[in-house]
């Protein structure tokens, strides 16, 4: 079976970006968010770790392609970490929306938000004088913080109950509040995943890209990518969730391929480099 007949893109602009890296590969740049895409979402954060097939699938597609690149809101050493990623040669990693750096073993960055330093020492203070109900925690991520509601008993509720209080500490100490599945997170303005992967792109000189992201955090790479395209760049845009039980809407109706959660995704980034090999 060929790759178009296997996998096949909903829109135009989704086939187009497909061909275009099948026409460049050498100009092309796949890049992936992390969480949900290629690692299951768990309840706990510091227990996820990348679908047993994500070193197999990169190590190949890096030969293939001009880049691989990672994308995510965790910091870029942990995701390097979980995601099995030390002493793979040539995949980048982008940490903390962009903000930090990860490739060829060296992370780089600049100094910490210092919103983010005062903010630290005041949020749990703030979600207890709310009524942050029980299972509310803090996630530290170095140069952001995540509320996760996750393990509460009505997760939504509780969200929804912190939304306002979160955003006006965020605005205070002049942070931007970045929504998620059930985790609200503060962190500098002017840094999101749209900016990264077109700094990234650019820096490349990529003449297509595919993207594939499952969160709201996502959904600025694919603005980006939808932008891009504009310019004359062939982008593809994967939505990693069920198909028609995607866990952002948003994100899968803008689509052009929507996978079955980062297994899926695994399996969609094997079978294009080996359509790429054998063409």
């Amino acid at each position: 079976m060929g790759f178009f007949e296997k996998w096949v893109p909903v829109t135009e602009a989704g086939r187009d970006g497909v061909r275009g890296i099948f026409d460049a590969p050498d100009d092309a740049v796949v890049a992936l968010d992390f969480d949900g895409t290629l690692a299951p979402i768990v309840a706990d954060p510091s227990q996820a770790r990348a679908h047993r097939g994500v070193r197999g699938a990169l190590a190949a597609l890096v030969a293939k392609v001009g880049a691989v690149v990672v994308v995510t809101g965790r910091p870029a050493a942990l995701a390097v970490e979980y995601g099995g990623l030390d002493g793979l040669p040539g995949v980048v990693v982008l940490g903390h929306y962009g903000a930090e750096r990860w490739e060829n073993g060296e992370v780089s960055a600049p100094p910490v938000h210092p919103g983010v330093v005062a903010v630290r020492g005041v949020l749990s203070g703030v979600l207890a004088s709310v009524g942050a109900p029980d299972g509310t925690w803090v996630e530290d991520k170095g140069r952001s913080l995540a509320v996760h509601t996750r393990r509460t008993a009505a997760p939504e509720e509780a969200l929804e109950l912190l939304r306002g209080p979160v955003a006006e500490l965020a605005a205070e100490h002049g942070l931007v509040v970045e929504p998620g599945r059930l985790v609200l997170e503060l962190r500098p303005p002017g840094v999101d995943k749209g900016a990264a992967l077109t700094g990234f792109l650019r820096e490349r000189g990529a003449r297509a890209v595919l993207y594939a992201g499952d969160d709201l955090g996502d959904v600025a790479a694919f603005a980006a990518v939808e932008k891009l395209r504009g310019e004359g760049l062939a982008g593809v845009l994967v939505c990693s969730g069920a198909v028609g039980d995607a866990p952002v809407r948003e994100l899968a109706d803008r689509a052009d391929l929507v996978v079955p959660g980062p297994a899926g995704v695994v399996e969609l980034l094997v079978d294009l480099g080996e359509a790429i090999r054998a063409r």
